[in-house]
């Protein structure tokens, strides 16, 4: 899709705030409500706007502590990677998972509440993915930079 400098600055004020009216957005761009909520449909439709959602703090929710951990499988067949995959969704504390190029063959981010906690997540979860034959864990000190817009 084709998106135009209009679309851009939909794009960029819904990701900004998703909860924005129809109405405000309209107004903020200079375009009817009805041309608008075209516009937006069109967008949806096309697949750029992947979803909606509303971001939790970390903290807040009791989970301030990130830990990546690179996981090496044993083998690289389908189903190695499918089972690892299947599992991988049944772990809450998994915020995002990456299939990788380089030595390790996925990237977990987990959002834990501290060492002890990961030390359970560990054992109930990632000890026991299927395919697994080693673990990096790397805990983060802080988070400095955290970005959730693309920007057009």
């Amino acid at each position: 899709m084709n998106i135009d400098s209009i679309d851009r600055r939909i794009l960029n004020l819904l990701q900004g705030d998703g909860r924005i009216s129809n109405a405000d957005l309209a107004e903020r761009i200079h375009l009817s409500p009805s041309a608008c909520h075209r516009r937006v449909k069109q967008l949806e439709e096309s697949g750029l706007v992947d979803g909606y959602v509303m971001i939790v703090d970390q903290e807040s929710a009791g989970r301030p502590t990130n830990v990546f951990v690179e996981v090496t499988l044993k083998g690289q067949s389908d189903e190695s990677l499918d089972a690892f995959e299947r599992a991988v969704l049944d772990c809450p504390e998994i915020m995002e998972c990456y299939l990788m190029a380089g030595q390790a063959d996925y990237l977990l981010r987990l959002a834990v509440a501290d060492i002890a906690d990961y030390e359970r997540v560990h054992r109930q979860y990632l000890s026991r993915f299927p395919g697994v034959d080693r673990l990096r864990s790397i805990f983060t000190m802080r988070t400095v930079c955290k970005k959730t817009a693309i920007e057009f």
